[in-house]
């Protein structure tokens, strides 16, 4: 899929970023070149330690920022594919600062489809996030409209042959600055800050986002959500399986945090067709989705339901918690 293809990704100095070059490297042994933009420099610097252009030929480190439509036009040229990675993402930061997060996450995916537009791109992947679903502070809702944007951006490509698609699912395990890596560090304090004992959340990790992310790339026609199938877990049992003996204090929920995760919400499942693995939530005006059924063997939602961490059938026990912690 990616051989003698040329991919930029977005935001590809976080924690995605490197899992997914590390990934495409792998796999893709006849990539043409794969462009590493972001607007961090010192980011970019420590990533170059792990993966040296002198090492990788295809790679290439593109200083820019996504609010830069002019620097995004020149990034874009040639380029096959965009995976759009880059966001703010802060709950508490956004809503002290909101235009900021306007500026990156929604004027700044606008950028990102006008200069794919501009340069002939074939596909677009956009990372979106459970936020963005009945969005509840700034941060969600800039990516709910973020998600708008790139839906319908497929309504205006025209005769050009480009697809804009989203995939969406929560927070990543062990990423930076998720809760594993924030519960193992308090482990040594001798206490876990927990905000509410009945949060859940669902699960996924770094590389089962990758996998999703290239699935959507190799196989998306335009105007899909896709939501994988994902395990979720109570926050507690969450603690115990990094500490059973660890005391655990409350604070109470943060200010634009929910109690549980939703990536799909009832509204949306009226549009929603649901594969073996995935969802795909498809907008409303959509009437051929039998080529959307037909493609991914998928089937329409004849019940409306919430897609949320606290109703979903497959959870995760303490000791399969553990083993993912380790």
């Amino acid at each position: 899929m990616l051989n003698n293809k040329v991919i930029l990704i977005t935001g590809g100095t976080g924690s995605f970023g490197k899992a997914f070059t590390k990934s495409v490297l792998e796999r893709y042994k006849k990539i043409k070149k794969l462009i590493i933009f972001s607007r961090d420099e010192f980011k970019q610097y420590e990533m170059k330690k792990i993966f040296p252009e002198s090492k990788f030929k295809c790679i290439r480190y593109f200083l820019g920022d996504v609010r830069d439509l002019s620097r995004l036009n020149l990034a874009f040229k040639e380029v096959d594919y965009v995976i759009h990675a880059a966001a703010l993402k802060q709950v508490d930061t956004a809503e002290y600062n909101p235009f900021e997060f306007i500026n990156t996450n929604i004027i700044g995916a606008q950028n990102i489809i006008e200069a794919s537009l501009q340069n002939n791109v074939k596909k677009v992947i956009a990372l979106s996030t459970d936020k963005a679903a009945a969005p509840i502070n700034l941060y969600g809702a800039t990516k709910l409209c973020s998600d708008k944007l790139f839906i319908s951006a497929n309504n205006v490509a025209g005769k050009k042959k480009i697809s804009f698609s989203v995939v969406r699912y929560g927070n990543v395990m062990n990423s930076r600055g998720s809760v594993i890596p924030l519960f193992k560090k308090s482990k040594e304090n001798g206490f876990f800050n927990i905000t509410d004992k009945r949060m859940t959340r669902f699960n996924i990790t770094l590389s089962e986002g990758v996998d999703f992310v290239l699935f959507a790339l190799k196989n998306s026609i335009g105007y899909e959500i896709f939501v994988p199938k994902l395990k979720s877990y109570n926050i507690l049992d969450l603690a115990k399986s990094i500490s059973s003996k660890v005391k655990i204090k409350y604070f109470g929920i943060r200010e634009g945090e929910k109690i549980n995760e939703e990536m799909i919400t009832e509204s949306d499942s009226y549009n929603t067709i649901e594969s073996k693995k995935f969802f795909i939530i498809l907008p409303s005006k959509i009437s051929t989705k039998s080529k959307y059924i037909k493609k991914f063997k998928a089937s329409v939602i004849k019940k409306p339901f919430s897609y949320n961490s606290l109703d979903n059938p497959q959870k995760l026990s303490i000791k399969e918690l553990k083993k993912l912690t380790q």
